[in-house]
């Protein structure tokens, strides 16, 4: 099948969503270690972008109705979300029945593309439309797993229990990103005689580059009126992190490939986007608008360092970022 005909079908419920939405559900928090414990297939990414840790784990039960005579014990269903702290997540969740198409977006800048899975052909939709830079969002639609496959051959009247459908989706970061990501997907706690177990604990790109509030650029930026720049030339970065009133995290935005916040009083604002990233060291381009029609630029280059300090008399070790490059455009 095509990506084009996802596009073109429009969401529907199988004969089974409406008992689906009616069951009596019940969620509870959970952790990976729960997941392993359930009889159905889970799955996990090995791989997650710099950054990412995990958010939250919920398991969703659902009444059996008897109608299978397979079970009389409640169905589970799984979700697993992911965060970076800032607006990029990637999320995984499961279905039994009632599904309809997960690729449906009514945004006009959205484009479909296919990618390798271990399931076969993934076919996702993303905002905003182009290859490259962070997206708005993606979401693929869903696949079934073995169990899925194999309950479902044995005949059109067959109600899965074993099996599930697992849909993934992500906000805040690359299509490459989010193939990476899938291509590392693997059932919770697989392992084969011989064969180390897979850990639950997904490993971290060290290439991508790390989110930096924009403030801390225009700290290095001097005013338009003045003529000398750059004027910080090292911060500290685990100051930012904990001066949460000067570098507020919640008015930070992805918007496409920039990270963007708005300028304190107007209707400016202040955002950059990574240009490089190797190793500890980055480029940017920072932009910013005070609420007129004035948008100024600049390429910083820094790396991200450990130093040492004496603060109240005390040593202290902290993160700084190092300005190596400034450039006006």
């Amino acid at each position: 099948m095509s990506c084009s005909g996802f596009k073109q079908r429009t969401s529907r419920l199988v004969p089974g969503a409406l008992l689906f939405l009616c069951l009596g559900l019940y969620s509870s928090a959970a952790t990976l270690d729960d997941l392993k414990k359930l009889e159905i297939t889970c799955f996990v990414p090995s791989h997650l972008p710099q950054g990412f840790k995990l958010k939250n784990v919920e398991i969703t039960s659902e009444e059996p109705t008897g109608e299978s005579g397979q079970t009389n014990h409640p169905l589970p269903h799984y979700s697993i979300h992911y965060s970076n702290g800032w607006n990029a997540t990637f999320s995984v969740e499961s279905a039994r029945e009632g599904i309809g198409d997960r690729n449906i977006m009514e945004e006009e800048d959205a484009e479909e593309t296919e990618i390798k899975s271990p399931f076969g052909p993934m076919y996702l939709i993303y905002r905003p439309k182009g290859k490259e830079g962070r997206k708005i969002e993606i979401i693929a639609n869903w696949v079934s797993d073995a169990n899925m496959n194999e309950e479902l051959a044995k005949g059109p009247d067959i109600r899965p229990v074993l099996g599930r459908y697992h849909g993934f989706s992500a906000t805040g970061i690359t299509l490459k990103e989010f193939a990476k990501i899938i291509e590392s997907l693997h059932p919770l706690g697989s392992e084969t005689a011989g064969t180390p177990t897979i850990s639950a604990t997904p490993e971290v790109e060290q290439a991508s580059a790390p989110k930096i509030h924009p403030k801390v650029f225009r700290m290095i930026s001097s005013w338009i009126s003045d003529p000398e720049s750059p004027v910080a030339t090292e911060i500290n970065l685990d100051a930012i992190e904990k001066n949460g009133n000067q570098f507020n995290k919640d008015e930070v935005q992805q918007d496409g490939e920039w990270l963007r916040c708005p300028v304190p009083d107007t209707d400016g604002f202040m955002r950059y986007h990574v240009l490089e990233s190797k190793g500890n060291h980055y480029k940017v381009e920072y932009e910013e608008n005070g609420g007129g029609t004035l948008t100024t630029a600049s390429i910083i280059e820094f790396s991200i360092e450990k130093r040492n300090i004496r603060r109240d008399g005390k040593p202290l070790a902290m993160s700084v970022l190092r300005v190596t490059s400034y450039n006006q455009k």
